[in-house]
């Protein structure tokens, strides 16, 4: 009993700080096999429409994703098309806009936080948005 009380206990500790839980022996294996790296995978969110209904046109998305994203993460990333569903914090409506998805793997280094938040912040200020989503997963990649 006092085993599985502290493994909850690890698991909503890691669910609770935003992480998901430590790889399963069948992922890490597979890991194994593929020769692949341990890494983290983060998937930033970003709407495309602008407080006033102005669209973030796409030479604003490039550029920014030029100036912004790209020096950030030089080691490559992908960006995807979506389309996203939000509620509106202030009307509590809930709305939906074209979106951009972009995905990383990364290696979980000191400085990965810092350069997420910085991506964030530039975003929400160029573009006046509420939020720039982040979700961040445990991963292996090899390419």
């Amino acid at each position: 009993m006092a085993r599985v009380r502290v493994a909850l206990a690890l698991l909503l500790g890691s669910l609770v700080a935003g992480c998901s839980p430590p790889h399963s022996s069948a992922s890490a294996s597979l890991c194994n096999r593929l020769a692949a790296t341990t890494d983290l995978h983060v998937t930033l969110m970003f709407g495309l429409t602008q407080p006033d209904g102005r669209p973030v046109t796409d030479a604003d998305w490039q550029d920014f994703l030029r100036t912004e994203i790209v020096p950030r993460f030089p080691d490559g990333l992908s960006v995807l098309p979506a389309q996203g569903f939000w509620r509106d914090r202030h009307t509590g409506r809930t709305d939906s806009e074209p979106s951009r998805l972009v995905w990383i793997a990364t290696p979980d280094r000191t400085d990965l936080a810092g350069r997420i938040e910085a991506v964030r912040r530039a975003y929400r200020a160029r573009f006046r948005q509420q939020s720039v989503g982040v979700s961040v997963a445990q991963g292996c990649s090899r390419f």
